[in-house]
């Protein structure tokens, strides 16, 4: 009988040694032996049999390198748990005050609790005092609403490793020993635990300090359940560690109101991925290609997780298969968090054992060099790694019903090998390629040309260059055009806010060596280098689940004279919201900034801007009073998406 199977029948006292011996691994040395899910499991038992025990409301907090004692001006408490939706939802129905109650659902992320006042960064501690950790700085670059760069400014959040930084930048820092990180989780632990940061800002290491206000989703008391799937996997996307979601109520002033005990806020609750474990075998390894590195997928017996048949799961990468010993054959643990991901989290040797590592690329054939803890093609010319940069270069364009598996034809029909090659199809070139008549084939060239012109941000972003999306792009352009940018030294680039020295060689290195490949692309399309809006200029910016996607409505807000803004401030002209009564955080925020709010069926009736000269001849033109003036700029009328489209999210591919 297992550990959890004999749990109820465990002594108190040996319960509680057990707590506290896991506790010292996980929060002292940073190296866990049970599972959160299994850990979870002790700690509800003992809540059961003696709820008022010190370690079932203790709040716990890595030992981390501190320069003394901070006092939080508003405590940092821990949240209450809950392990399936049912128990959300009753969490949720005791406090509501209507079915309609808004809800905001969040990622809960897997780092150090941390808040910085402007002066001082400390970590949550005990909640109502932390340790002073601003001797870590240096490292931190923060991320939140409408702002990526150093931490400059007050934020609370949670210090992370960015899943993307830790395969780019973390696959060649080594730790004090030596040896390579294992997860990120463990790397910011032992990296804040560090004495001193000089050989990790060597090395070119980074945190992240993401604040909790960057990723909300809006949804209410009588919806979530249907959405909540959707919630999920759109927050298991993300590029963070995440050990569930945070669910809140919307009105802040109401949550307020319902207090907080000893150890919570009772206006919010963390869903903690249930990690429900099932036994399977290993059949195969199958190795896909990502930008930059080939990543490992288990095949396997099939295994139902909560009605859902799962034969795959991800292996993360080739030094987390050496850390397993796993080979095909073997019985392996299948876990799936939250009900969204399924991943393999132990094994046991199997009879006929046969290794899944590679040598050789599997669509090239050249030879496999390890880099850190991935498994990389070193050929340039991989036709594998380079569809998969071509994929994520038509993202950032923005070109819409172009996915993989069209690229792929295009790529052997067509010989497309660049984003420049794109640009240079005709109907003729298509029309050979299966899936492909005359409607669609002139729909995607029409398609292409309208990302002829194109924000130098998101030209930039095509590029792939590690670590430089399309949010560092925008900050790299900020003071420097593209052409500019080209030109630009490193010592020069990592000077600016939020680059450092990592990137400005990524860059430097990037336009060098791929300098006529860019040229082509610059020959087939034009870079736009956005202005800054004048500063008498009307601003806004739109809030709430809309029926068109976002950018519809800001190329709108274009042709009405307005120019669109992330976040709400207290020089926003206007807040349009789907729903006016609605009580989003941009909402609350307008209300108190006393910022003018429109329904969004009122803003569509808003005439759209023409000339001046135009305006004293044309009837129904009349400058409009209050809240809708007229800003004079003569605009395009963008066009709808087409009739059935999807618009919420990503449309799908048409062929």
């Amino acid at each position: 009988m297992s550990l959890w199977e004999d749990l109820a029948g465990m002594a108190l006292d040996t319960l509680i040694g057990l707590i506290g011996y896991h506790n010292k691994l996980y929060w002292e040395k940073g190296a866990p032996e049970i599972a959160d899910a299994d850990y979870d499991l002790l700690l509800e038992e003992l809540r059961r049999r003696a709820p008022e025990h010190p370690l079932v409301n203790a709040i716990h907090t890595p030992l981390v390198v501190s320069a003394g004692k901070v006092r939080h001006r508003t405590p940092m408490l821990s949240l209450d748990k809950a392990y399936s939706l049912e128990a959300v939802l009753e969490w949720a129905r005791k406090f509501a005050r209507t079915p309609q109650e808004k809800l905001l659902v969040q990622p809960k992320y897997d780092g150090i609790s941390a808040a910085f006042d402007g002066t001082t960064l400390a970590t949550r501690g005990d909640g109502e005092t932390g340790e002073d950790v601003t001797g870590k700085l240096p490292l931190i670059e923060l991320e939140a609403p409408g702002y990526i760069g150093p931490l400059d400014r007050s934020a609370r959040g949670e210090v992370v490793i960015r899943s993307d930084d830790f395969v780019n930048i973390y696959s060649h820092i080594r730790r004090k020993d030596g040896g390579f990180y294992k997860n990120p989780r463990n790397a910011v632990a032992g990296i804040m635990g560090l004495k001193e940061i000089d050989a990790m800002i060597a090395q070119g290491a980074k945190l992240t300090l993401v604040d909790y206000a960057l990723v909300s989703f809006d949804t209410s008391l009588d919806r979530l359940a249907d959405e909540w799937e959707h919630l999920l996997e759109k927050i298991a996307a993300l590029p963070y560690p995440m050990d569930g979601v945070v669910i809140k109520f919307a009105d802040k002033a109401f949550a307020e109101s319902l207090g907080s005990t000893a150890h919570h806020p009772r206006g919010e609750i963390a869903y903690k991925y249930s990690n429900v474990k099932r036994q399977s075998r290993l059949l195969d390894v199958e190795w896909s290609f990502g930008k930059n590195n080939l990543t490992p997928v288990a095949l396997m017996e099939p295994v139902a997780f909560s009605g859902v048949t799962v034969k795959r799961a991800t292996l993360h990468n080739v030094q987390n298969i050496i850390d397993m010993d796993l080979h095909i054959g073997d019985t392996i643990t299948v876990e799936r968090a939250g009900d969204v991901i399924p991943y393999i989290s132990a094994s046991e040797p199997g009879e006929n054992r046969r290794s899944p590592l590679i040598t050789h690329c599997p669509a090239c054939g050249a030879s496999l060099e390890r880099k850190g803890p991935e498994l990389v093609c070193v050929n340039s010319e991989c036709p594998g790694t380079s569809l998969q940069r071509l994929a994520a270069a038509v993202k950032a364009l923005d070109v819409e019903n172009l996915g993989e598996s069209t690229l792929k034809k295009l790529v052997d029909i067509c010989q497309v090998r660049h984003l420049s090659d794109l640009f240079r199809l005709t109907a003729k070139d298509l029309l050979m390629v299966e899936g492909f008549a005359e409607k669609s084939a002139s729909n995607l060239l029409k398609e292409l040309q309208r990302v002829r012109n194109i924000p130098e941000y998101q030209l930039l972003a095509s590029l792939n260059i590690p670590n430089v999306g399309p949010n560092i792009a925008k900050l790299l352009l900020e003071d420097l055009d593209f052409q500019q940018l080209r030109e630009a030294s490193a010592d020069r680039l990592s000077v600016i806010p939020g680059i450092g020295p990592e990137r400005a060689k990524a860059l430097t290195e990037a336009f060098e060596m791929r300098k006529e490949e860019i040229d082509e692309l610059l020959s087939a399309v034009t870079p736009l280098r956005e202005k800054s809006p004048d500063k008498g200029a009307p601003t806004v910016c739109f809030t709430g689940k809309m029926p068109e996607k976002r950018s519809y409505y800001v190329e709108l807000a274009k042709t009405k004279g307005y120019t669109a803004v992330d976040t709400v401030t207290k020089e926003l002209s206007l807040l349009v919201a789907a729903d006016v009564n609605d009580n989003s955080s941009k909402l609350v925020k307008a209300r108190k900034l006393g910022i003018t709010i429109a329904a969004l069926e009122d803003f569509l009736k808003q005439p759209l801007t023409v000339p001046e000269t135009e305006q004293e001849e044309a009837p129904g033109t009349e400058e409009q009073p209050g809240l809708f003036d007229e800003p004079p700029a003569p605009a395009k009328v963008p066009a709808l998406p087409a009739k059935g489209a999807q618009t919420i999210d990503e449309q799908p591919e048409l062929f």
